[in-house]
């Protein structure tokens, strides 16, 4: 490396190429770690985001292995430095936290350069991940329930919101209820919001089969997800 670059930080205590391997491993290592938790989660319980976080945890937690090496004052200090980081996301469920250990501890062992715990141990919970899938069955799924959407109409004032809406309804969806009314347009239209469960239908069946209906001006159909974020 240039001297004009090392300078500043005066002798290098680590091998560049070094890091940059040990980096390279833990990347491609939390990409396994990423796959195998997509592969043995129910599709609707996988965060969109967190594939992508148990891969950068592992680089992570390799970078920060080598920075304190086998020195007690850098880890004390560190652990001072990330006291003040509050993260004020909930972890949905208690798998996804042993997958956050898992890229945890992976990302340790290659950092401390002990390539064969990283490996076996990666191996060895892949597998046992895979044995205790359960067929990638979601708590919903395996109980038969099914999450109930937002539905919101814009009607025509003075229509009946039942007479106009219901037998459309009741013939896309399994059950509803009414959740709010509301004027629009300094009171010349009326905002209803419904909760309702269309199972396995098509959404947008009942879309276009409500935007058919005279008097309906705006239909939105939302699906609701889950945030178990602290606000």
């Amino acid at each position: 490396m240039p001297d004009f670059l090392t300078a500043p930080f005066g002798d290098l205590t680590s091998d560049p190429l070094d890091v940059f391997a040990r980096l390279s491993v833990a990347l491609i290592l939390g990409g396994v770690v990423a796959w195998v938790y997509r592969g043995t989660r129910a599709p609707d319980a996988v965060a969109p985001s967190f594939p992508g976080t148990l891969v950068l945890l592992a680089v992570l937690i390799a970078m920060v292995t080598q920075v304190i090496g086998d020195n007690v004052a850098r880890a004390f200090s560190l652990v001072g430095a990330l006291a003040i980081v509050r993260f004020r996301t909930v972890v949905r469920d208690t798998q996804d936290t042993a997958y956050v250990i898992f890229a945890v501890v992976v990302g340790m062992a290659v950092g401390a350069a002990d390539l064969a715990v990283a490996v076996i141990g990666l191996f060895v919970v892949s597998v046992g991940a895979f044995i205790m899938r359960s067929g990638r069955v979601s708590p919903a799924q395996a109980t038969g329930e099914t999450k109930p959407a937002r539905l919101r109409l814009r009607v025509a004032l003075g229509l009946d919101l039942e007479s106009l809406l219901g037998t459309t309804l009741d013939a896309h969806s399994a059950k509803r209820r009414l959740v709010s009314v509301g004027t629009a347009r300094q009171g010349t239209m009326v905002d209803a919001e419904y909760e309702v469960d269309v199972g396995t239908s098509a959404p947008d069946a009942l879309v276009a089969a409500l935007n058919r209906l005279d008097g309906v001006q705006n239909v939105r159909f939302d699906r609701r997800e889950s945030t178990d974020e602290a606000v």
